[in-house]
């Protein structure tokens, strides 16, 4: 699904160059559950950001899905994302002055996806989240674990085959956490490939593939039990 070769990102910071990523290989399969961990600075959210499109690598190749994603324009790489990838992240990163419901169906609406069409998936993920009684409340009215599950449902709403988890229980008290972890993995058992970074090593080997970045390299690959 996933195939890196040499990819390199650098950053300026005044007039010092840092590397964000050096010459990274990866090769990730459908279906695979990884965790990518390593102290701060490490690389493991430009990784992500690259795997997401949401960065361009300086030099290298990255294929998503067997298709060569380094000479698209932003558009075609957007296009891209929406098909393809869900985000969630520690800080939600929902909007404040929508509704949960809203939140959930905002990547169909500017996807032009028809009404009925947006109704039907938001049901189906409301359901399965238990988050019926809370989709008119905005994002400042609900618990951590709460917003965590609507930004779930709405990284999942677009069908993604990639789901990107950057420190998905940072914020969460440890019931919460746990909580968001299963859904997660369940997920993942339905064949959604699954990459967490995280800094909690507990988290990190619950994951079948673990991946050490340390100065914008993979030092470390190693495959481990993983969650049941």
């Amino acid at each position: 699904m996933i195939r890196l070769r040499g990819v390199t990102r650098c950053f300026h910071l005044g007039e010092q160059r840092v590397m964000g990523l050096e010459a990274v290989d990866l090769d990730i399969a459908a279906g695979e559950y990884l965790s990518v961990m390593g102290p701060s600075g490490s690389g493991k959210s430009t990784l992500l950001n690259v795997l997401g499109l949401l960065d361009v690598p300086d030099a290298g190749e990255y294929w998503l899905d067997g298709e060569p994603t380094a000479a698209l324009d932003e558009v075609r790489r957007a296009a891209l994302r929406s098909r393809h990838i869900g985000f969630v992240f520690q800080s939600y990163h929902l909007i404040p002055r929508l509704t949960a419901l809203e939140n959930i169906e905002l990547p169909m609406l500017l996807a032009g996806i028809e009404p009925a069409e947006r109704r039907r998936r938001s049901a189906r993920l409301v359901e399965r989240l238990s988050l019926g009684d809370r989709m008119a409340h905005r994002p400042g009215e609900l618990s951590g674990g709460q917003r965590q599950r609507v930004a779930i449902a709405r990284a999942m709403v677009m069908l993604p085959a990639l789901l990107l988890a950057d420190e998905p229980t940072g914020n969460l008290d440890s019931h919460s956490g746990a909580e968001v972890v299963e859904l997660l993995e369940e997920l993942n058992r339905e064949g959604l490939t699954l990459l967490i970074v995280t800094h909690d090593a507990a988290l990190g080997a619950r994951a079948r593939r673990s991946l050490g970045m340390r100065d914008g390299r993979i030092i470390s690959d190693r495959r481990q039990g993983g969650a049941v």
